[in-house]
């Protein structure tokens, strides 16, 4: 049989459906609610079935051990490190392995800003699980958000706690868009990054990160944007932008210093950038 609570030490906080209602009218708390958080250790029986999904969006976190999804007509393993992120009204059903249940950290949220947050972190029909690279991180906020929703239901607590659901759910869009390590994109950001004082050759950086210059492209452009000059160019001006702020060094001796010899050239592509010469950002006010 099983059980959708009552596990050993479990931890579990649920706001009360007419305060939810109020919260979800005021500014705030309208855009991002925590109706309900908790941590089930070891949670043995632990399983929930919602033919019509929920009213929230679930977030849950396998801190240990493994459980299971079943969601778009397929089911799938859960095991440490993984977040499953179930929108609102999404048919699913989910548990603990029998022989090594789950421990979960998890929150049920609502308010106009979440479907947002979940298509930032990538969530959508066919990828409801996500692995986590920053798994300790995100166990933390879910923590401080049940501990939080514990210590009371004022308006400014319920504030306190959206803040922290917002944190949750752009760490889980980070995790998705930073490049895992060892990847031909970490390479190739992390070649660029060691060489701002040069140049580079797309076609050059293709063949040393073991990819082609059409494929590499393709990834920065889902990475960053724009592509890759324009990437190693941004980077450049970020140098430059801590020279002038922080050394006496002329121009054109940041200029060299990153990979723009000559001073004219490094000038026109500062302003195309900044909206103004290095020497007039110098000169800006800044803090």
């Amino acid at each position: 049989m099983e059980r959708a609570d009552g596990f050993d030490r479990q931890r579990l906080s649920v706001l009360p459906r007419p305060l939810v209602a109020e919260a979800l009218g005021r500014p705030v708390t309208g855009r991002m609610l925590v109706t309900d958080a908790g941590w089930f250790p070891r949670a043995h029986l632990h399983g929930r079935h919602r033919p019509e999904g929920a009213a929230e969006t679930v977030v849950i976190i396998c801190a240990s051990g493994t459980g299971w999804l079943e969601v778009d007509e397929g089911r799938q393993r859960v095991g440490r490190g993984a977040a499953i992120v179930l929108p609102n009204s999404v048919p699913h059903a989910y548990g603990a392995d029998e022989d090594d249940p789950w421990t979960i950290w998890w929150c049920h949220v609502r308010g106009s800003d979440v479907q947002e947050l979940v298509d930032a972190a990538g969530i959508r029909e066919g990828r409801r699980v996500i692995s986590l690279r920053a798994l300790d991180r995100a166990t933390a906020l879910l923590d401080e958000i049940a501990v939080s929703l514990e210590a009371g239901t004022t308006p400014a607590r319920l504030i306190a706690t959206a803040g922290l659901a917002w944190h949750l759910f752009t760490q889980l869009a980070v995790d998705r868009a930073l490049p895992h390590e060892g990847t031909p994109l970490e390479r190739a950001l992390h070649y660029l990054e060691e060489r701002v004082d040069g140049h580079v050759q797309v076609s050059e950086l293709a063949a040393l990160v073991g990819v082609s210059p059409s494929h590499l492209a393709a990834l920065f452009r889902d990475a960053t944007g724009g592509g890759v000059l324009a990437h190693h160019n941004s980077l450049k001006m970020a140098r430059a932008r801590q020279l002038l702020d922080t050394t006496d060094m002329s121009i054109a001796e940041i200029g060299r210093r990153v990979g723009r010899p000559d001073q004219f050239y490094f000038s026109r592509q500062f302003r195309r950038v900044h909206g103004m010469s290095p020497r007039a950002y110098r000169q800006q006010r800044k803090g």
